[in-house]
């Protein structure tokens, strides 16, 4: 079967909390690759009134087998009670970017892993 992927969406009420969600996912191999985009004006419903809002946007790319770990980096990182975090699928691509979305997402063997703690 092959690899499927997908876009990871969350918004945020800062760039300086987009920013470390977004470095954490690629430092953890969680994404390939994270982009902030904002700010966003956004308009929603929250506890039963309209808000308006200013909001940073990050856009993960990864695969859907890294979505769940993903999605509980961005909860557990994340200042809303209730984050955005919708993946959207990867119906088509370059495979060679797919390719090396794929490599950087598998996760870190053991020994990399030590090798890179020992480096801080």
């Amino acid at each position: 079967m092959a690899q499927a992927y997908v876009q990871v969406t969350t918004t945020t009420d800062s760039r300086a909390e987009a920013a470390e969600l977004a470095r954490s996912a690629v430092t953890d191999r969680l994404a390939a690759c994270a982009q902030l985009v904002g700010p966003l004006a956004s308009t929603y419903w929250w506890e039963g009134e309209i808000e308006h809002a200013e909001e940073w946007m990050v856009v993960f790319k990864t695969t859907a087998d890294r979505f769940d770990e993903l999605a509980s980096l961005i909860t557990d990182g994340h200042s809303y009670d209730t984050p955005e975090i919708i993946a959207t699928p990867v119906v088509a691509g370059s495979m060679d970017y797919l390719a090396w979305l794929s490599e950087q997402t598998e996760p870190a063997e053991e020994d990399e892993a030590v090798d890179d703690a020992a480096v801080d």
